[in-house]
């Protein structure tokens, strides 16, 4: 009876060892599994070292497999913003000026990325240098109103920083496997200590410019003048010419006129003239002295002096002798 009773207890023990051979085997699976396979996400690059060298380099998405002995090693290829610090420069004529950029930029090169600069923030120091030695040859090259100028055709800062970020981007790629895409000039302005200064003699300049417009303004507006008048003159000319030409003409209509009144009545027409004549030289409270020979004395004396010489009421003819 013992007997049999022991061999029925170790019978039951048999499953669940094995339940538990089992559990072990999953579990020491699920450990080489978790050293052996590895996923990449699709905002990361990935590499594969062994004791520190990469062996691989996963650029895709999904799952990857290594040796247990094996370290991944992923990186950020998402687009990243470095603001470089400001930083004192000398223009072409040496003019100190502060100067600050923006970085756009991402990881192009994973496997130079981790032998050169690892993480993020050594490789935005890298890039910080690179700007600031592209920036320091740049300025240095130009002149201040290249920056900073009324002139559009002496303005060239967009075409300038464009030539530092294709510089800057291969400098990057070559030494660090970092691509840059972008650069923009953040700030660009004198030292405070030197600010009065430049911006007195900037004022001056200024002024210098303004002076010389207004006096070219000033010789345009002569010219305008100048031209305005020799039309004014031409046109009063022109007037002036017609006008005598319709006086002329005018003048010998009422020559016409006149002659042919004179012709029809001679003696009205006398009359008319003397009464004008009258009117032109006797004022009020006039007193005239007239020789007995003048058609206005004759007119005066005669009420019938122009009708074809009647004679008066005192027989004095009214025919006078008249100039």
């Amino acid at each position: 009876m013992v007997r049999s009773r022991d061999h029925a207890v170790v019978s039951d023990k048999w499953p669940y060892r094995r339940a538990l051979a089992a559990i072990a085997a999953l579990g020491l699976a699920a450990a080489v599994g978790s050293l052996c396979f590895f996923t990449v996400d699709s905002a990361d690059y990935a590499i594969v070292t062994d004791f520190g060298k990469p062996t691989q380099v996963i650029t895709a998405p999904g799952l990857g497999f290594k040796h247990p002995l094996q370290s991944v090693r992923t990186f950020d290829h998402r687009l990243f913003v470095y603001a470089a610090p400001p930083s004192e420069f000398l223009t072409l004529e040496k003019t100190p000026v502060v100067a600050s950029g923006t970085i756009l930029w991402r990881v192009a090169d994973p496997k130079r990325y981790f032998e050169t600069v690892v993480d993020r923030t050594s490789a935005e120091s890298r890039l910080g240098d690179i700007l600031s030695a592209e920036l320091g040859a740049t300025i240095g090259s130009n002149p201040l109103v290249a920056f900073v100028s009324m002139d559009a055709a002496a303005y060239r800062a967009d075409a300038i920083v464009a030539e530092i970020a294709r510089r800057c981007d291969a400098v990057a790629l070559r030494d660090y496997g970092i691509a840059v895409l972008d650069v923009q000039l953040r700030g660009f302005d004198f030292p405070k200590q030197n600010r009065l200064r430049l911006y007195a003699r900037m004022k001056s300049e200024r002024g210098r410019i303004s002076m010389l417009y207004r006096s070219e303004g000033e010789e345009e507006g002569l010219k305008v003048r100048a031209a305005a008048e020799e039309q004014k003159a031409r046109i009063l000319a022109r007037a002036i010419e017609f006008s005598q030409q319709r006086r002329g003409e005018g003048d010998g209509e009422a020559a016409r006129i006149y002659a042919n009144a004179l012709s029809r009545a001679p003696e009205f027409y006398a009359f008319l003239r003397t009464m004008e004549a009258s009117r032109t030289f006797a004022r009020k409270s006039t007193t005239m002295v007239l020789p007995a020979d003048s058609p206005l004395f004759g007119a005066l004396f005669d009420s019938k002096y122009f009708n074809g010489g009647a004679p008066g009421s005192d027989g004095v003819r009214g025919e006078l002798p008249r100039k």
